[in-house]
């Protein structure tokens, strides 16, 4: 028996039900402020992942699933969608018509890091990004969208993490002092923070090896090289958050992982599953586009755990599965072949409708809509063609009732719809 890759997964009947229901409030909320969907595809060049994420991230280093096509071009299958936004808002210029764009998209993702509980090599995200607004309050709201979705999911626990990673002019002196203290602690660095402490010593802070996370535990912040305007800046988002009420946590340890992030980074965390852990996070990238070769344009989003929102949700599978309204339980192939043509036209209605297509006993039929969770059953037998009227029962009272034959549609649209 051919058997699933490992740290890919299935999602089920009495599952999807779950990630139907996230993505219809996730959709509903996003669009209500504005958001519009972008379709990318799951396939890019692998350069734009190298130039947006960054060549000494994890993510380009050892998780990226990259392979030479026929022509053998480099071709990478999307770890994230930031950068394939970006890629699609510059090549098909929506910023001649507005430089300020809402876009968001949810589909899957694929890193090929070690799978464990809640993390898979194939994973879901929900990502938005907003092209085209300087302003910090633009990162405020992001940060509100995220803590409703939880709200409106039932995810307790809920804490907004911030940090400003600075701008290119006062990171330069962070840098600086963060690479003497590397120095400082080199000997207790794993070999991968010691490659990275010259070419790009902000990677170091997010290395997870638990020895390199006790040694950087004392590390410069970047919080204490702030320019004027970003410390500015950093003061507007967290006293804008805080007259929403949203509880915020300043991290100075939070860096994210990818190169492209300047000013506010945030992540949106939860201790319902035991240990701290980021269900969302996301941050300001205003350099990202003209790296890739567009204009000048500021940018800001945010991506969200797909996978781990559905396994914090405070949602009940059974209650979101959609049962059939009604069981046509037919006898004799007359009555199978009238049934089979209702089937089609309540269908067509809007009525969930079952039948069996074979040859079972009325009892066999009857436990089979039980099985299903049927409202109602329409008996159909060589009688009722005789005498005219089709038997409806109520699964749940158990009361019958008839209705004529010529007046099916329209009576059973009125039973369901009553």
């Amino acid at each position: 028996m051919i058997q699933l890759i490992r740290g890919f997964k299935d999602i089920l009947p009495g599952e999807v039900e779950v990630w139907q229901e996230i993505e219809k409030v996730a959709r509903s909320l996003l669009e209500d402020f504005g958001f519009k969907e972008i379709r990318i595809p799951i396939m890019e060049r692998t350069e734009l992942f190298k130039r947006s994420i960054g060549e000494d991230t994890d993510i380009v280093e050892k998780e990226m699933y990259t392979f030479p096509d026929r022509k053998g071009d480099l071709v990478t299958l999307r770890p994230e969608a930031t950068a394939s936004i970006c890629r699609a808002y510059i090549q098909h210029k929506l910023y001649t018509s507005d430089p300020v764009q809402k876009l968001y998209m949810v589909g899957p993702m694929f890193r090929r890091e070690r799978p464990q509980k809640g993390r898979y090599r194939q994973f879901y995200q929900i990502d938005a990004e907003v092209f085209g607004v300087q302003s910090g309050l633009v990162d405020v709201q992001l940060i509100f969208l995220l803590v409703t979705l939880c709200a409106r999911l039932n995810i307790q626990d809920v804490e907004a993490h911030l940090n400003s990673l600075g701008c290119p002019q006062c990171r330069p002196r962070f840098r600086s002092a963060l690479t003497d203290f590397l120095s400082s602690v080199s000997e207790k660095l794993c070999a991968d923070c010691i490659r990275r402490r010259e070419r790009n010593p902000l990677r170091v802070l997010d290395c997870k090896v638990p020895s390199c996370r006790a040694a950087l535990a004392t590390a410069p912040a970047v919080l204490d090289y702030l320019c004027d305007d970003c410390r500015a800046d950093f003061d507007a988002v967290t006293e804008t958050l805080a007259h929403l009420g949203i509880t915020c946590v300043v991290d100075k340890q939070l860096v994210r992982g990818l190169d492209y992030y300047t000013r506010t980074a945030f992540e949106i965390q939860t201790t319902s599953l035991g240990a701290q852990s980021a269900v969302a996070g996301g941050g300001r990238y205003d350099n990202l586009l003209k790296e890739l070769g567009g204009p000048a344009i500021p940018a800001t989003g945010f991506a969200i755990g797909f996978d781990r929102l559905a396994e914090l949700a405070g949602l009940n599978a059974s209650d979101l599965v959609q049962k059939p309204d009604l069981f046509l339980a037919a006898l004799g192939p007359e009555g199978r072949s009238l049934a089979f043509n209702w089937v089609c036209k309540l269908g067509l209605e809007g009525i969930r409708t079952e039948m069996d297509f074979g040859n079972s006993s009325l009892k066999a039929q009857m436990k089979r809509a039980d099985k299903l969770g049927c409202a109602y059953v329409l008996i159909l037998g060589d009688n009722e063609i005789k005498t005219g009227a089709a038997i409806v029962r109520d699964m749940q009272t158990k009361e019958q009732f008839s209705i004529p034959l010529p007046d099916i549609i329209q009576g059973i649209k009125k039973v369901i719809r009553q």
